[in-house]
């Protein structure tokens, strides 16, 4: 059959195998498109270049690879060269092993004084994260203007390569109890929905610990039509600029590890071509930035040249989910478990739990090793950490028999912006999160760590807590450990708003810079901008559910098929 004489077959037949999936498999770990980014040609060109091959990248790129070329630049490594590092006995040690410039975690410090870090890897966020697998919320799908059956079909792609029942064992039985006991009700059991009340969720652990990550959704892809570069960091997004018509993206320009510079530009004969920006809230605005793309006084004080468009919200609207820990030294031994039980109470604040985590001396020190160094650079003031780097022999060698709750502020309603440094794509930028400039937040916090207070309190929990320990005592010891670089107050023992400002972490949710409505439209194009799209959590308005890596996920698959059918109608 001739498909040209039959166009409406043709679109037929490629939807189908676009929303069925590819035929087309290789293994994770031994994708044959996997190549360093020292071997890929000076030029090249392919009909999608996404920036990115982490939580949003991966789904994607699989999905556009069933019927167009794609090319994937991540700057970081591998999962599959270290497989055991993405165990799950290893989470706290990946995640805290920042010192090594290739290393999978970046460190970057807050101006509001938390420590966090950014994913350098392919498969992002979701080869470092606890493994939480857990849907959106109604209301947010239905917010972000997403068709609902296409939506659960996509979350159903994610599923069927990565995300598992976890195993409950005693201590999370013994924290699902203290959780219903606390008023967390009712008891919704396993589920990938986000439903109020207490249930087990998914998790991307399979039985045996370890973790699948987004890049195994590229076992989807077609890798024929798809090639990934590692190590790739792109330096800036090409742009074409004649007369009165909207700038338009041809290309990028990477370099590998060795220093040396490639193009990869867009395929010239397809005018549905696009560069896609999945490389997450922190790189995407600010890569946006660094190609000429953002607030113009803020780029020509950087020196960026030429401007391409004056988009003064490229960088706005950040936000990040603060989040409180309580530790609870155990009498009894205790299960090594990750987030797998979550307590969705009718206020804006989630209570999570797991057990049995540690922390070597050697590796604490290391992580703030690594602090010291970037507040140097930074020039900021180090004395608090190297004090209490000293002390760490005695406060944090800890290789835990105890459980973790914590609590994490849904939303957040608090936002804060992101500037340039420097030019340096490797460089972190500097980012502003406002913790709790909204009373709203702080209000949530407060009722979050009630309720962690009233399930250590409960008797459901009391198998797991020493006789005489209570909540609220626990609560105080968090402020002896340098968990953070802002002040500690004295009312922090007893009011608990002043606890929620001076304990603040990340639970490495952090979204918004460039959102949709203000930087990009609904179908994640770019304002202003031709063949530029942006699809990641840095077009989010607020945080998916009580985790987004499930939602980035599909966005992913979602966006991807309707790419691909948008680009076979145009054909037609």
């Amino acid at each position: 059959m001739d498909f040209h004489i039959f166009p409406s077959c043709r679109f037929i037949l490629v939807a189908i195998f676009i929303f069925h999936g590819s035929c087309y498999s290789d293994e994770a770990g031994n994708y044959r498109f996997l190549k360093d980014a020292t071997l890929s040609p000076k030029l090249s060109h392919f009909d999608y270049i996404i920036i990115g091959g982490g939580t949003a990248g991966c789904a994607l790129a699989a999905t556009l690879s069933q019927n167009a070329t794609v090319l994937v630049l991540e700057r970081g490594g591998s999962p599959y060269d270290n497989p055991t590092a993405t165990d799950i006995g290893n989470f706290a040690n990946t995640l805290l092993n920042i010192t090594d410039p290739n290393s999978w975690s970046q460190l970057f410090i807050s101006e509001d004084g938390v420590f966090n870090t950014r994913a350098r890897v392919l498969g992002g966020g979701t080869v470092l994260n606890a493994g939480f697998y857990s849907r959106a919320e109604d209301e947010f799908v239905e917010e972000a203007g997403w068709k609902r059956d296409e939506v659960e079909a996509a979350y159903e792609w994610v599923e069927r390569k990565l995300a598992f029942e976890p195993p409950v064992e005693r201590w999370q039985k013994a924290f699902i109890n203290g959780l219903l006991e606390a008023g967390v009700v009712p008891y919704n059991g396993f589920t990938y929905e986000h439903i109020y009340g207490t249930k087990v969720g998914g998790t991307i652990f399979d039985r045996d610990g370890h973790r699948h990550s987004a890049a195994d959704l590229l076992e989807y892809a077609n890798p024929n039509t798809i090639v990934v570069y590692l190590h790739a960091s792109v330096r800036k997004i090409l742009f074409t600029t004649k007369g009165n018509s909207s700038p338009k993206a041809y290309g990028v320009i990477f370099r590998d590890a060795n220093g040396v510079f490639h193009t990869a530009e867009l395929a010239v004969q397809d005018s549905r071509s696009e560069v896609i920006l999945s490389a997450g809230a922190i790189a995407s605005p600010q890569l946006l930035m660094l190609s000429g793309v953002g607030p113009a006084a803020h780029l020509a004080a950087h020196g960026v040249s030429p401007i391409i468009l004056d988009h003064p919200m490229v960088g706005h609207g950040m936000g990040d989910n603060p989040m409180h820990p309580v530790f609870i030294p155990s009498p009894e031994p205790v299960e090594v478990s990750l987030v797998q039980v979550v307590g969705i109470p009718n206020f804006a604040s989630y209570i999570e739990g797991g057990s049995g985590l540690s922390l070597s001396i050697s590796l604490t020190r290391t992580f703030f090793d690594g602090v010291l160094d970037l507040l140097s650079k930074l020039k900021l003031p180090s004395q608090s950490i190297s004090n209490l780097l000293k002390s760490l022999d005695i406060g944090l060698n800890v290789t835990t028999q105890a459980g973790i709750i914590i609590q994490k502020v849904s939303g957040p309603l608090s936002r804060g912006h992101l500037e340039l440094r420097n030019t340096d794509p490797d460089d972190n930028p500097s980012v502003t999160f406002n913790y709790y400039q909204d009373p709203e937040d702080l209000n949530n916090c407060v009722k979050g760590l009630s309720a962690i207070i009233n399930v250590i309190d409960s008797k459901g929990y009391s198998s797991y807590k020493y006789p005489g320990v209570n909540g609220r005592g626990l609560l105080n010891l968090v402020l002896a450990l340098p968990i953070n670089l802002r002040p500690r107050h004295i009312t922090s023992t007893f009011d608990l708003k002043q606890y929620c400002m001076d304990t603040t972490m990340t639970i490495y949710h952090y979204h918004g810079g460039c959102q949709v409505g203000k930087v990009v439209d609904n179908d994640y194009k770019v304002l202003g901008i031709d063949a530029l799209r942006i699809i990641d959590a840095s077009t989010f308005l607020k945080s998916p559910g009580t985790n987004p890596q499930a939602t980035i996920m599909m966005l992913g698959r979602y966006m991807g098929q309707k790419i691909l059918l948008e680009r076979e109608a145009f054909r037609r």
